[in-house]
This record gives structure tokens, sequence and C-alpha cells, in this order.
């Protein structure tokens, strides 16, 4: 049987992927979940349609994604934290105060879901990497670093 789905299934496939399934997984589940729907010759037709509209609007989003991943490049941030003498940092510097930096030096607003941190928790004063996510295509990796206040 073939289905297209209307969201994004782990293991199975993407939103908007026409994939075959055994006939009951799809007649008992995914379609009475509205995981997906019938694949018949009209809805491959507007699946189709839709599918070339889409590529049309994710293709200006990603124009737009590295536009402003340009004006990240090479940045390197200073992000302030309350320290002890040690130079141990009283909690820990997260996305968010990462997001608002870069907010304020460059303009862009950035969601901290956005940014990933490659260590695990940042404790002390020094200079850390993360990677900055606008399109599942384009991501930035920016250096910053943590001073005493």
């Amino acid at each position: 049987m073939e289905i297209i789905l209307k969201q994004d299934i782990e293991k199975l496939g993407d939103k908007g992927d026409i994939i075959t399934v055994k006939d009951g997984y799809g007649r008992n589940y995914l379609i009475p979940q509205g995981f997906a729907t019938l694949a018949t010759k009209s809805a491959k037709k507007v699946h189709e349609e839709n599918m070339r509209q889409r590529a049309h609007k994710e293709e200006k989003l990603k124009e737009e994604a590295a536009k402003a991943a340009k004006k990240l490049e090479g940045m390197s941030l200073k992000i302030g934290a309350k320290t002890s003498t040690k130079g141990k940092i009283f909690g820990s510097v997260n996305t968010i105060q990462i997001a608002e930096a870069i907010t304020a030096e460059t303009g862009l607003n950035i969601e901290r879901k956005n940014i990933t941190i490659k260590e695990d928790s940042i404790k002390e004063v020094g200079t850390y990497n993360a990677t900055v996510k606008f399109h599942k295509e384009v991501k930035v990796d920016i250096t910053f670093e943590v001073v005493t206040e």
C-alpha cells in the first residue's frame, strides 16, 4: 500500500514522503491516527504541486539563512559572568546568554533552541565553541569567550 506521510515518523520517513507499507499497518494505524493519507492518483498530483511550491519557499528560506550566517562567520563573542577568585563561574553559561549576546552584537534574533554548545557545561572562564543552526542545511560555528564581570 502506498501512502503519503503527513508528518515525520522516525524510522519510516519525513513529512511529504510517498512510501510503501504493509496494508494492515497503513489501514489500521497510520491513516486512522492521521499520520498519513492513501496515495491515490489525485492525491499524488496534489502532493507533487505542494512539493513544487514548498521547494520554492524552502529555497528562499535557505538564501535568507545563508545571508544571516555570513554575518556570524568568524565572529567572536564575549560573555560576562560572575566568577570566584579562582575563575569558577557561579552557575553556568547557557544558550540563552549566547543568543542575547548575538542579538546585542548583530541585531539577529536567534532562538536559543537553534544554538548548540559543544561542551557539556561551561563552569569556568575560557574560550568555547558553539554551533548556530539557521536552516537544516545552513550552520555556523562561532567562538565565544567567557570573561569575569
